[in-house]
């Protein structure tokens, strides 16, 4: 399996950025809308957002195109066990007490929506 750089669709990898983005902002507007006076103070949080969400976006087109997948489906399904795999970890630090059950829910549904959906967007655009 080898990565073939120039193969690497670039607008792909912005829009799947802002398409991160877009979800998280829904997402999390949504569920934690009345936690504000929790989460930390400053654009930290925002700048360290927006860099994860294009970093997230790159490593997902690199296994989509790593895997030869160039269906909507075929990226969806690898996106779905990259969400899948993250969310064996966020189960592993629930176990051992480091994040509640309800954050473990709502990060877990996060991560496998928002990767299932950034490999469909890989897979249909590659």
């Amino acid at each position: 399996m080898t990565i073939d750089w120039s193969n690497l669709n670039y607008v792909a990898i912005i829009i799947g950025g802002f398409l991160y983005m877009i979800y998280g902002t829904i997402y999390y507007s949504i569920l934690l809308s009345n936690k504000k006076e929790q989460q930390t103070k400053g654009p930290l949080k925002y700048i360290y957002s927006v860099i994860i969400a294009f970093i997230s976006s790159f490593f997902v087109a690199i296994l989509i195109n790593a895997a030869g997948a160039d269906t909507l489906l075929q990226g969806a399904l690898i996106g779905f066990i990259l969400g899948l795999t993250i969310k064996m970890v966020y189960v592993k630090n629930m176990l051992f007490g480091l994040i509640s059950k309800k954050s473990t829910f709502i990060a877990i549904c996060d991560h496998v929506v928002i990767f299932t959906l950034l490999g469909a967007l890989h897979g249909w655009l590659s």
